[in-house]
């Protein structure tokens, strides 16, 4: 698995300096005033469940379901498979995370779904940025880090399902995908 990693972008000290950083934003922001964290599944869940330790107020975690990439490296039709129970959305303040904001399609209809959906406030928070790949109006209001447009997986980020599992953020070799490309 660690054959298939080009270069290690951010370490695991780095990554662990970003959440604590991002976590005292965060707390500062909602000053003590409960909200929920809602992750979508499956990136986020790592950066989620690290993220929430270093956060100073009351909330509640919540996780949503949505798809875009399948098997690929681009972006495909989004699927949003299931939400939070009204409960957990109307009135309530979000926190919707992700691991990465790439074109911004997903980050962007989700926050529009869940305010729809009667949420009081959508505040997005991600591992990773890529701006240089947006693709509609949308930045995130809390980010641990800046990606350049390469093929990053590791810390909850995948492809095709793989290297979720690694503890720091790496691009991945070209051949692995062009492989599965071609086939």
């Amino acid at each position: 698995m660690h054959n298939d990693i080009d270069t290690i972008l951010i370490s695991t000290d780095e990554i662990q300096a970003g959440l604590i950083r991002t976590g005292k934003e965060i707390t500062a922001y909602y000053g003590g005033d409960e909200f929920t964290a809602v992750g979508v599944l499956k990136g986020a869940v790592v950066f989620m469940a690290d993220l929430v330790r270093n956060i100073d107020a009351h909330l509640e975690m919540a996780f949503v379901g949505a798809s875009s990439y399948r098997e690929g490296t681009t972006s495909g039709k989004l699927e949003l498979n299931f939400f939070p129970h009204e409960g957990e959305i109307k009135g309530r303040r979000i926190l919707l995370m992700d691991d990465i904001l790439d074109t911004g399609r997903t980050m962007s209809a989700l926050k529009a779904e869940f305010l729809e959906r009667g949420a009081a406030e959508v505040k997005t928070c991600v591992f990773l940025d890529k701006p240089s790949r947006r693709a509609v109006d949308m930045e995130a209001d809390f980010r641990c880090f800046e990606v350049d447009d390469l093929f990053v997986v590791g810390y909850g980020l995948d492809y095709a399902g793989r290297y979720r599992n690694l503890p720091f953020v790496g691009a991945l070799k070209s051949a692995v995908y062009e492989a599965a490309a071609s086939c």
